[in-house]
Order: structure tokens, then C-alpha cells, then sequence
């Protein structure tokens, strides 16, 4: 047999080549000009196969696809099996794009299979020929198709089928594939689609909460997910069987999952936190659906959507399969596939692999620009506390990615061993002295950094001041919520404030606040040092919907603990877990490429959840650390030298066990 095939350098088309070449005779391909490389490279990887596959110039929007009339007689009557693939499958293309590929390019493609005669016309068409149908779609519905103007595509692959049915003269059949995923032996995909959209989503819970944390979500309505191999062999073996024609065929799961347990089964491919609580959305129908479209279209409701949509990479198109209200038979395709081992496979028997593939092949943040110095190449940033520890290492990094780094301490003797280390690696470096609890001294070196550079692009405020003492030995100590505060929240704020406006005014600014991870825990004996972080965090969040127009963004980083000269005071943290200077830089230089609106471990993310949820057993949880971590001799004010107890092994065991958290 000899086949034609459009669309076969698509991703189902690169499939069924590949079942055909199985068989004996000849494969014509439908090719664009500009596709032929692409076609070669295929070609090549089908080994001496590739020779049965031949390509046909041509074009899916021209008149008979653009091929003349030498090439349609050298192929009439030679055709057994003509199949039509090619279509716009893309929910977010415009709609003329759409028309033109899923309509004219039918109606093209029908007249060729027409003017040579071919054996039959395969047409694949989709699951979206039936619009938002309500209740079971059967094989042989048609014009029971409701909401088609819903979305162009529903529309147009409806209309292009009603083509494939009524201006064919040829036998024909119908194929409507489910929501193609990938090779559900290989996880191979070729785009975007359908539930990978809800990948990243995935990916970012992911990194913010352990897998073992409860979360919230809908469980929706059946979605009907079918991996590619499925689709190519069963258009593969029911084009060939006899007695099919004028017939149709759903390519779908007769068995589907719902949309909460797909997100699931891939947030487990994930290792993320799963759903442990799915809300049924009929909950919603009691809100009659005008009242719910009239809400979702208001411009503040539909502008906050949008925002988070984009965030996350989902088109707001894709919303509607998360309720879609159609389930479908397929009799058709069970019986045609009866003696054969082509079945649907479950979908959590190959989720891992389609995670595995998007995670390496298809992830969107693969394709960006995530070095360092494609962020801050050029740009001037400023970081406090540039003088030790996490500051320096902070600052000897920015300017290795090119970087203008401005230093900022008190020592000028230590920032110039510093901008000289920064030299002598090619970077560049300039000192700004100043003392940060000191506002008016804060306003003159902000006054000298404006007149001198001009602007600033990225501001860290990493300078700080940490006070370990419980309430029970500061009630004479108000001066340590004074100077904590002094530094931590108004030094911070007053460098903000003087440097914001330069930054709204250019549309372009990133505020990174190094904030810590006792703000989302509330450790005991940091009620100071938390206090003056939990300050900024608070001033940050409010202002950041007033800046976002501007394009500044600020981001909060729950710093754990950190190995620095802040810490060393307190001995028994010489025994702790803790990250060192340089893995803190590295939080706040991927802050710098990422702009995330806040960074933080997962511990720290999931005390802040548990405090949400259950405050009592959180206390509970913080007395223990309480106890077992007494005030040092310094916090009680002895200063008769001696050193403090090493702390127990219990100690050690509950800060391992609470890795990062301040106690």
C-alpha cells in the first residue's frame, strides 16, 4: 500500500510514519520548503526505511496544497490511504491562524484526496469537534455540539470535519484523539500542552513545600488524556481494517481520571505536595453562571487572574478542560481494537516518565537566560553589609558576573580589602561608608551613590543586627528592640525610600531584602531581631502592589541560619546545622536572576503554614526548642567569663531535626 500523509512532520504524524514503515509500500509526505531540513533529519532517523519516505512540496493553506498539476496526476490512483493530520492545535494562536489551518487547510487537503482518488481519507480530528457538549459524546454525534464559539479551535475542528464528511468523494473516516500527551514509554513530547501547563505549577510547590505537606485544591471533571503511541498505533490499525468507512473513532480513555487526580499523579512524578483535600466544583453551580461570569469579568478579578495565569504559563483557554463538562464514548474504536493489544495504558503507569521528559526537554525556564550575568551584566548593585560574611561573599559573586558592586559598612579598612580581592578577579567595585543605624548618615551616602552612578539597578539590604535574648531577661533591655529595629527596619527603610523613587522613575528596580527564617517560625528569644525583619517584610508586601506597575519588584529571602560572625557569640551553635556564607550568596545572586517575591526553605515555608493552621501545636512545638536551648551567660548579663554548657544530644538531635531554624 502507499500512503499520503499531511502533518506528517508533526509530532502524531512522526508517529504513524513510523507504524507505516512497518508495512510494505511507499509513504508520500505533504512538506513545506521550509521544512524540508526538518523533514531530512527525520528521514535520516529512520534508517534505510527513510528511502519509502518521500517528500511533497508543497503547502496546507495554497489551492489543491499547492501542488501543481504533474505532481497530482504522478500521484492519482496510486494512494490507498490518505491522512490528514495537519491542523492548528495551539489554544493560544490567533483566530484567522486557526481558520486558515484547521479550515482551508481541510478543504485543501480533501480536494487532492478527491482529484487522485485515494483509497480513503483518514481525517483526525479531535475530541474538540463536540464544543462543550453536556453529558456522553457517542461516536456517531455530530450536530449535537453545543458552545462551539467558546474557543476558535472548538469551532473550527468541528467545521473542518463537517468538511472531511460532506466534500469528500472518496471513502472516508474519522479519528478524534483525547488530549495527546507524550510517549507513554519514552515520556517524548514536542510542546506544551493540555496538562503540562499545570506543570510549572507543580515545579514551584515543588520547591517551596516538602512532599509530605497537606494542600488544598478542586478536584474537577473528567479529562480525557491519551499518550501519543496510543493515538498512532490505533489510526494505524483501524485505517487498515475493512468495513470502517464513513465511521468514527474517539482515540480516548474509556476509563479517564479527573483533573485533581491527574495533578496529583504528577505532583507524586514530582515529588511535590499532593492534594489532600479536593473540592468538588459543583460546590460553584449553586452560583447561577451569570453571576459567575459577570465576577470573573470584572477588571480587578480578571486583572488579578491574568496576572497569576502569566505567572504561571497557563493561558487562560486551558481553564475550561479543568470543568469540562463532556465524557465520551468510544464502542467504535473498543470494537475495532478487540484481538489486539492497543489499549490506553493508565496514566500513572507512565506520568513519571512524561514528568521526567517535560522536567529535562520541555520546561520553560530551560529556554531563558538563568546565568547570573545575563541578569546583573552592567548593572549597579548595592549590598549593605558588604564588609563580612554573607554580604562579601554576596558581593565577590555579583561582581565575578560583571556587576558594578557597591559596598556598603562602616569599615573602610575591610570593604577595600574587599574591592581589591573584587580587582584582582577583573571585577569592579566601589566603597560607600556609611553607618546604617545612623538615617542622616544613610541619606548622605545615598545622596553621594545617586550623584555618583546615577541610579541604582538591585539594592541588598543584607546589614543586620541579631539579639538572642528570651522576654523574661529584656524586660529593663527596651534599647534592644530599639537598636534592632534602628538597623534592621529603619536603616533598610530609609535606603528604600531614598532610592525607590530613581527606580520607579527608570521602570526598572529589584529590592532584595534579606529577611530570616524566624520570621516564619517565631523562634523563641529572637522576639527583637524577628520583630525589626518581620518590619520590613511587612512594609515590603504592602508597597509592592503600589511599585508593580513600574516594574520593580522586591523580594523577601527567610534566611536560615547562617554560619557568620553574628552567630559565633553563641557557642552552642558551633554543634548546629547551618548553611555557610557563601550558599547564603548563592540564595540571594539566584534571587537576583529569578525575582521571586519571596525565597525560603521548605521547613521555613511549612512552619509558617503550621502556624496558620494550628498556632497551639506550633507553640507547642517552639516551647520544646525553648527548653532544651537556654539563654546564653551572656544574654543573662554574667560576665564572669566561664563558657556555656554544650548543649545536650537531644539538643543537637531537635536543631538537625529543624535544620536552619534559629533557636
Amino acid at each position: 500500500m502507499d500512503y499520503f500523509i499531511t502533518g506528517g512532520t508533526g509530532f502524531i504524524g512522526r508517529y504513524l510514519i513510523e507504524r507505516l514503515l512497518k508495512r510494505e509500500g511507499t509513504v508520500h509526505v505533504l512538506v513545506r520548503e521550509g521544512s524540508r531540513g526538518r523533514f531530512e533529519e527525520m528521514r535520516t532517523g529512520w534508517g534505510d526505511d527513510g528511502e519509502r519516505v518521500l517528500p511533497v512540496i508543497g503547502d496546507l493553506s495554497q489551492p489543491n496544497l499547492g501542488l501543481d498539476a504533474e505532481q497530482l496526476a504522478g500521484l492519482k490512483g496510486k494512494i490507498d490511504a490518505f491522512y490528514h493530520l495537519a491542523a492548528i492545535y495551539d489554544m493560544e494562536a490567533d483566530e484567522e491562524t486557526i481558520r486558515i489551518g484547521n479550515i482551508e487547510g481541510t478543504i485543501n487537503a480533501v480536494d487532492v484526496a478527491n482529484e487522485i482518488e485515494a483509497g480513503c481519507f483518514n481525517h483526525v480530528s479531535s475530541i474538540a469537534a463536540a464544543g462543550l457538549f453536556k453529558g456522553t459524546w457517542r461516536e456517531e454525534f455530530f450536530d449535537e455540539a453545543e458552545d462551539l464559539d467558546k474557543h476558535p479551535y472548538f469551532r473550527t475542528k468541528h467545521e473542518s470535519e463537517r468538511i472531511a464528511r460532506e466534500r469528500t468523494t472518496v471513502p472516508w473516516r474519522v479519528y478524534r484523539p483525547g488530549i495527546v500527551v507524550g510517549d507513554s514509554e519514552t515520556g517524548q513530547m514536542d510542546k506544551i500542552d493540555g496538562p503540562y501547563y499545570f506543570f510549572k505549577l507543580i515545579q514551584r510547590l515543588r520547591n517551596v513545600l516538602p512532599p509530605w505537606a497537606p494542600t488544598i485544591g478542586i478536584e474537577g471533571k473528567q479529562i480525557n488524556v491519551v499518550p501519543v503511541d496510543f493515538v498512532a498505533d490505533a489510526i494505524d490499525h483501524i485505517s487498515h481494517e475493512p468495513d470502517k468507512d464513513e465511521m468514527v473513532f474517539h482515540l480516548t480513555d474509556p476509563n479517564p481520571l479527573r483533573a485533581g487526580q491527574i495533578i496529583n499523579l504528577f505532583a507524586a512524578s514530582a515529588h511535590a505536595p499532593q492534594m489532600s483535600m479536593r473540592l468538588d466544583p459543583q460546590m460553584l453551580e449553586i452560583v447561577p453562571p451569570a453571576v459567575r461570569g459577570g465576577l470573573m469579568m470584572l477588571p480587578p478579578v480578571k486583572r488579578i487572574t491574568d496576572s497569576v495565569l502569566e505567572d504561571l504559563g497557563i493561558p487562560r483557554e486551558v481553564l475550561v478542560y479543568v470543568n469540562y463538562p463532556t465524557k465520551f464514548d468510544c464502542t467504535n474504536t473498543l470494537e475495532a481494537l478487540e484481538g489486539t493489544d492497543i489499549a490506553v495504558p493508565p496514566l500513572a503507569s507512565y506520568a513519571d516518565k512524561l514528568w521526567d521528559y517535560w522536567e529535562r526537554n520541555l520546561d520553560p525556564d530551560l529556554f531563558k537566560d538563568r546565568s547570573l550575568g545575563g541578569a546583573i551584566g552592567g548593572k549597579v548593585v548595592m549590598i549593605t553589609g558588604a564588609s563580612s560574611g554573607i554580604g562579601e561573599a554576596a558581593a565577590i559573586k555579583a561582581a565575578s558576573a560583571g556587576a558594578k558592586v557597591l559596598l556598603v559598612a562602616r569599615s573602610r579598612d575591610k570593604l577595600e580589602e574587599i574591592q581589591t580581592l573584587i580587582a584582582e578577579e577583573g571585577g569592579e567595585a566601589f566603597i560607600h561608608t556609611a553607618d546604617l543605624s545612623d538615617t542622616d548618615d544613610i541619606e548622605r551616602m545615598a545622596d553621594e551613590v545617586l550623584a555618583e552612578h546615577g541610579h541604582v539597578d538591585i539594592l541588598v539590604n543584607n546589614a543586620g543586627r541579631s539579639i538572642r535574648r528570651s522576654v523574661a531577661l529584656s524586660y529593663d533591655r527596651f534599647h534592644d528592640y530599639e537598636r534592632t529595629m534602628q538597623l534592621n527596619y529603619f536603616g533598610s527603610l530609609k535606603l528604600i525610600l531614598k532610592l525607590l523613587p530613581r527606580m520607579r522613575e527608570r521602570k526598572s528596580g529589584h529590592i532584595i531584602n534579606v529577611s530570616s527564617i524566624g520570621v516564619q517560625t517565631n523562634a523563641p528569644r529572637f522576639s527583637a531581631y524577628v520583630a525589626s525583619k518581620a518590619a520590613l517584610d511587612a512594609f515590603s508586601r504592602c508597597i509592592g502592589s503600589e511599585i508593580i506597575d513600574d516594574k520593580c519588584h522586591i523580594t523577601t529571602i527567610h534566611m536560615p541560619l547562617v554560619r557568620t560572625a553574628m552567630i559565633a557569640p553563641t557557642k552552642m551553635y558551633d554543634a548546629f546545622p547551618a548553611i555557610s556564607p557563601d550558599e547564603a550568596a548563592e540564595m540571594i545572586t539566584d534571587a537576583m536572576i529569578r525575582k521571586p517575591k519571596k525565597v525560603a526553605t521548605r521547613l521555613g515555608t511549612f512552619g509558617e503554614l503550621l502556624y496558620s493552621l494550628s498556632p497551639k501545636a506550633s507553640d507547642a512545638i517552639l516551647n520544646t526548642g525553648y527548653k532544651l536551648f537556654p539563654d546564653s551567660k551572656a544574654a543573662k548579663g554574667e560576665e564572669d567569663g566561664g563558657t556555656d554548657k554544650a548543649p545536650s544530644t537531644e539538643a543537637v538531635a531537635f536543631a538537625h531535626l529543624l535544620r536552619g531554624v534559629h533557636w
